[in-house]
């Protein structure tokens, strides 16, 4: 199998002064990527700012190893700063390949305990920031049709989890952006997937015992990472779990379901008695778009 590499590709890797941004740079300039390594310098909490000792850091790792990086300190969650963002690539390199959309924080509280600032940092720094960053990024990788866009959801976007609901909403709703532009970007040879990481960070170090920690080390979610990033891969609109040495393909499905007269009056009696065909998942299937889904359902009902 060739080696898979980035000889004048350029990457951006937002959060990368550290735990996974760091480790996708990293790899990705050990194999001949020029990275613009972002990084607010920021408290896990986004509340304090940390200046430019993290950006710099990597950036300095990577010229060390003999490859080509640029630091960045702009924040993710506007657009001017993502502009930059942008901006500092096309100054360093002359364009854009890749964007991976890793920066987050984290502001764990119960929901009757969770205030509105809470909910709209998380959601701007994740959310927002994954869409002011590849929305600035766009125009250039459809000019040059190619691009590469790598997101970050985690296993409380896809499933929920206790004390996150503002992180798991940001993070499901990566997913819808994902799968749109992998729909969007199709016909200029831009591929949008999705990784399901767990790995050992500032951000997990608050919910994850030590002893998982130490088997949860970002290079095992790196390689995934580069792989998506690569132009060898032609997946797209695809979510991936990672981590620990584990990978696999994570999919949204749709059961077969049941089918009511269309012509008829439907009652709530009418779904309680075909309750368990309606939850009925061993036939599941994904759908590639959402026109698939509404397609389907026709169907059922067209009979």
């Amino acid at each position: 199998m060739a080696e898979i590499r980035f000889d004048n590709r350029v990457a951006i890797v937002t959060g990368a002064g550290g735990g996974l941004g760091r480790s996708h740079a990293l790899l990705l300039a050990s194999r001949g990527a020029k990275v613009v390594v972002n990084d607010l310098g920021g408290s896990v909490d986004g509340r304090a700012s940390g200046g430019h000792t993290a950006a710099d850091k990597v950036a300095d790792e990577i010229k060390a190893a003999g490859g080509e990086a640029v630091a960045n300190y702009d924040g993710v969650d506007s657009a001017e700063g993502a502009e930059r963002i942008v901006k500092s690539a096309k100054d360093a390199f002359g364009k854009v390949d890749i964007v991976i959309n890793n920066a987050g924080i984290l502001r764990d509280v119960s929901f009757m305990k969770m205030t509105e600032e809470d909910w709209d940092k998380v959601l701007r720094v994740h959310l927002y920031g994954s869409m002011y960053v590849t929305k600035a990024a766009f125009p250039i990788l459809r000019e040059s049709s190619y691009g590469r866009l790598v997101f970050t959801t985690s296993a409380a976007g896809l499933y929920g989890n206790f004390g996150q609901a503002n992180y798991s909403a940001a993070k499901l709703g990566i997913v819808g952006i994902a799968k749109t532009l992998a729909q969007e970007g199709a016909k200029y040879n831009i591929k949008s997937n999705v990784i399901a990481p767990v790995a050992k960070s500032r951000m997990t170090e608050t919910i994850l015992p030590p002893n998982l920690l130490e088997k949860l080390k970002p290079e095992l979610v790196s390689p995934l990472v580069a792989y998506l990033s690569s132009e060898s891969c032609q997946e797209t609109g695809q979510i991936y779990a990672v981590g620990g040495g584990y990978v696999s393909r994570v999919a949204i499905v749709e059961g077969m379901g049941a089918n009511f007269d269309p012509a008829g009056v439907l009652t709530p009696e009418q779904i309680v008695e075909r309750w368990a065909e309606i939850s009925d998942l061993s036939k599941a299937r994904p759908m590639s778009s959402a026109m698939e889904a509404a397609a389907a359902a026709m169907k059922g009902a067209m009979g």
